[in-house]
């Protein structure tokens, strides 16, 4: 596999590229016209689809406490409904991105989409929490199929097209669904619940999802045929069934871990640590790689794009649940009135990202999230229980501000960095670290909120996410990697 260390522009895969790759990812028999290759047919059953998961992920918030007195368990005993979604969701982005590279990207997108129709109905009708858990997973494992396949098929119509750089508007548009909406999810929760009642927030996937599902099959172009000679053990390597699992050990006992913060498991941690070291060296003899630590310690562009958006996330999703918290407990908002809070927030990142994406721009859109969220850092340290409720608003919009360039500007940097043939995994890596910014995020208010929220603890994550904010500037400067946009002379691969 060539090295893409370069950022300039995508490494086109090798000359014998894989074989899965021609015969999964063929265009259908039936062609887009070329002057609309991303009409809003082929585009909003992907969208909708991305949607999905960061929307889930802040659904279950208001519904933990009607749950507990619905089934008759432990209030604590809900949160488990929130870390089982975390954790499919961080170990199935890039398995399904994995898994899209060697089926095809359109037939993993179905493939979530009914795990998603499934997941809502068992969830809708569960009678116990054990049910609910297992349709949290499902919701978790289907949602996380929908973005890496989305950034494959937008490559392959863009491939098909002939166009010269990255569909822009596209991808700022899958970067709205996928990471804008995240805390409509809030208030979306609590008008669902009150006026439904819980079961609605599991129910709800079903239509949507059903919508997407039809939109996919009329409108998104079918994959190529299988390779039906291929035996179940080449399939297996293809996929590195073994990667897979140990990344999937690796990552759970890691979150773990982190879920249960300030309680330390510590065995958890070796747990981690020993079967990250294994993968490592399993890896690096693997024939089709699940994880090519070869490859990302060459491409040090990607590695840092990765990095960059964690730590983003790590500050951004504080934000989300430390503030949340604080202005519940402090101020005294309800759990509405505080989703509501940050409605203005999701605004300006959508606002925010349509424009730097459509201009394929990356150096300077993630410069100024780094920069935003020292700055809006910052502010949170002004926060008080007699603070005015303005500057509250005023700094979750600094936040939007950071959301919106950082995501636009790390997705289109990704697009450009990572392998054509890797572009799914790629994709989906970028979504696990995330993740994992968020869990850290909500391993670090756990801690400092353990005995009670406060203006104290509130101060204390601010620093902590000034600290964390001044890396990011730093590591964000001082990369040498990051361009604009691709070249202009080279088509998209």
């Amino acid at each position: 596999m060539p090295s893409t260390g370069s950022t300039s522009g995508s490494t086109p895969g090798s000359s014998t590229e894989s074989s899965t790759e021609s015969s999964t990812s063929a265009p259908a028999a039936i062609a887009t016209p070329p002057e609309q290759p991303f009409s809003w047919r082929f585009t909003a059953p992907l969208f909708l689809g991305s949607a999905l998961n960061p929307v889930n992920s802040s659904l279950i918030a208001t519904a933990l406490v009607p749950i507990a007195h619905g089934l008759g368990v432990s209030i604590g005993q809900t949160a488990a409904l929130v870390t089982a979604l975390y954790l499919a969701s961080a170990i199935a982005q890039p398995t399904a991105g994995k898994a899209a590279e060697v089926f095809g990207p359109r037939r993993v997108f179905l493939t979530g989409i009914g795990l998603v129709i499934v997941g809502g109905l068992i969830g809708g009708f569960a009678q116990n929490l054990l049910t609910l858990l297992v349709s949290r997973v499902l919701i978790g494992l289907g949602t996380s199929c929908a973005y890496p396949t989305a950034m494959l098929l937008i490559r392959r119509r863009a491939k098909d097209a002939g166009l010269d750089r990255p569909p822009g508007g596209v991808l700022g548009g899958l970067q709205i669904a996928g990471i804008a909406t995240a805390s409509l999810g809030l208030p979306l929760g609590g008008v669902l619940v009150g006026a439904l009642g819980w079961r609605a927030v599991f129910f709800v996937n079903v239509p949507v999802a059903l919508a997407a599902l039809a939109a996919t099959l009329l409108w998104v172009s079918a994959d190529g045929p299988l390779d039906r000679t291929r035996s179940a053990r080449d399939i297996a390597a293809g996929l590195d069934v073994i990667g897979i699992a140990g990344f999937a050990a690796a990552m759970i006992a890691l979150l773990l871990f982190l879920f249960g913060l300030p309680t330390a498991h510590w065995y958890l941690l070796a747990i981690s640590v020993v079967v990250w070291i294994g993968l490592v060296l399993w890896e690096l003899r693997a024939r089709t790689p699940f994880l090519d630590f070869r490859l990302l310690a060459r491409n040090r562009a990607l590695t840092s794009t990765y990095l960059r958006y964690g730590l983003v996330l790590l500050c951004v999703y504080v934000v989300l649940y430390g503030v949340t918290q604080w202005a519940q407990a402090v101020r005294g908002l309800s759990e509405t009135e505080a989703g509501l809070l940050l409605l203005p927030m999701t605004l300006v990142s959508g606002l925010v990202i349509s424009p730097i994406s459509r201009r394929n721009l990356v150096r300077g859109p993630v410069i100024a999230a780094a920069l935003a969220c020292l700055l809006g850092s910052a502010g949170v340290l002004l926060f008080s229980a007699s603070a005015w409720i303005g500057w509250v608003v005023a700094v979750t919009l600094v936040f939007g501000i950071v959301m919106g360039t950082a995501a636009a500007g790390n997705q289109t940097a990704l697009y450009s960095q990572a392998p054509a043939e890797l572009l799914g995994t790629a994709s989906g890596l970028l979504r696990t670290f995330g993740y994992i910014g968020s869990i850290a995020a909500s391993a670090i208010t756990g801690v400092v909120f353990h005995t009670s929220v406060s203006d104290h603890g509130v101060h204390l994550i601010a620093w902590i996410m000034v600290g964390v904010s001044i890396a990011l500037v730093l590591m964000t400067i001082a990369d040498r990697t990051l361009r604009t946009r691709p070249p202009a002379d080279r088509p998209v691969p």
